[in-house]
């Protein structure tokens, strides 16, 4: 496998509570040629304070002047990024430790430019809670518009066969979906590694009012970002929505 350089991107807000242990799962990785960028989106807690320890010529802060939303905040870690290789992990999510290893070779293996992997939710505290999403062998823009499986801490690109200009997330609710379908507009496809390498925090809490928000966002993307029409977009958001409640009950 080619050592080749992965540039990371974690915006970081406010995440004092979780950054500690996002960072050790980095540290942690199997695959050990990387580069961390901490974009801080003006965060008023301990995050920095929490950060410093572990900054280096591997892991760097950057501040932003003003928050401006994760969107931004990964622009501005894609604009620093070094490597060949582009992923994204936020400030309160966890990898498992052959995350880059296995996504590296994979990409690799398949010569694709974009891919995604599998993940498992978990709660506030990290523990995986055993509902595992799985993901297709491969997917395209058709299917993307019906089926927000990729999610963006398992999304990794490689700027060999794509510029920073096709990643540069759009500035909406729901930005990263909306990412995905613009490259997979470029693409033939978006490749899908079957395995469980992440861990998407969430807490019980929260659950419904995410649902709604959701609904509202992708219904947005569909009318207002892609301009479909009423009955294609009436079309893909039913399959949409019934996906993505099997997805996350």
């Amino acid at each position: 496998m080619s050592k080749e350089l992965v540039s990371i991107v974690i915006p970081v807000y406010n995440a004092e509570k979780f950054l500690d242990d996002t960072i050790k799962c980095v540290l942690g990785q199997t695959y050990t040629n990387w580069e961390v960028l901490l974009i801080n989106d003006c965060s008023k807690d301990k995050s920095k304070e929490i950060a410093q320890k572990y900054l280096n010529e591997k892991i760097k802060w950057f501040d932003q002047e003003k928050n401006g939303g994760p969107a931004i905040a990964r622009n501005k870690g894609i604009e620093l990024a070094k490597g060949r290789y582009i992923c994204y992990l936020d400030a309160d999510d966890l990898w498992n430790k052959e995350k880059l290893e296995k996504q590296v070779n994979f990409m690799q293996e398949k010569d694709c430019e974009f891919s995604f992997t599998g993940y498992e939710f978990a709660n506030s505290e990290g523990v995986p809670n055993g509902k595992k999403v799985y993901v297709p062998e491969k997917i395209t823009y058709k299917q993307a518009l019906k089926n927000t499986t990729i999610w963006t801490t398992t999304a990794m690109f490689d700027m060999k066969k794509l510029t920073k200009e096709d990643i540069y997330m759009i500035d909406v609710k729901s930005e990263d979906t909306a990412t995905w379908w613009k490259i997979l507009k470029k693409i033939d496809y978006a490749y899908g590694l079957n395995e469980i390498l992440a861990y998407y925090r969430r807490t019980e809490g929260t659950l419904s009012s995410n649902k709604f928000q959701a609904i509202k966002r992708i219904w947005n993307l569909y009318r207002n970002v892609e301009h479909l029409n009423l009955f294609s977009s009436c079309y893909n958001f039913i399959i949409y929505a019934i996906r993505a409640v099997l997805r996350r009950t």
